[in-house]
């Protein structure tokens, strides 16, 4: 038990001694102007680099994936089908979806639906 938290003393000591060097030795001091900037073929980009990002639309992608992961809830539904009992089956399918049903009227009542404000 000694030898193991000795072997574990050392390797955490050159981890980080290994990790500080490089830490010290790869600091640029010297920053160039033409370095920094993006290249576009050797030319000055026309425009910018960054596109302006619609929070609108990643929420509508948010939403999507949500659903898209219920889907693959669903799918083993089809699989007890034949495993429980008619009653548990429609019961239990007909929560999961209300479920799914309350959420999009839910999203649909916050306006998140909407493709323009």
């Amino acid at each position: 038990m000694k030898f193991m938290m000795t072997m574990i003393m050392i390797i955490l000591m050159i981890t980080s001694i290994m990790m500080t060097l490089s830490f010290i030795l790869s600091k640029k001091t010297f920053y160039d102007r033409e370095k920094s900037s993006p290249f576009e073929c050797g030319f000055d980009p026309k425009s910018l680099a960054r596109m302006p990002f619609s929070l609108h639309f990643f929420l509508i992608t948010i939403i999507f994936l949500i659903f898209d992961v219920e889907i693959s809830l669903i799918m083993p539904m089809i699989l007890i089908f034949n495993i429980c009992s008619l009653l548990t089956w429609t019961m239990t399918s007909m929560f999961f979806m209300l479920i799914l049903m309350l959420g999009i009227f839910h999203e649909w009542n916050q306006g998140m639906l909407k493709w323009t404000f």
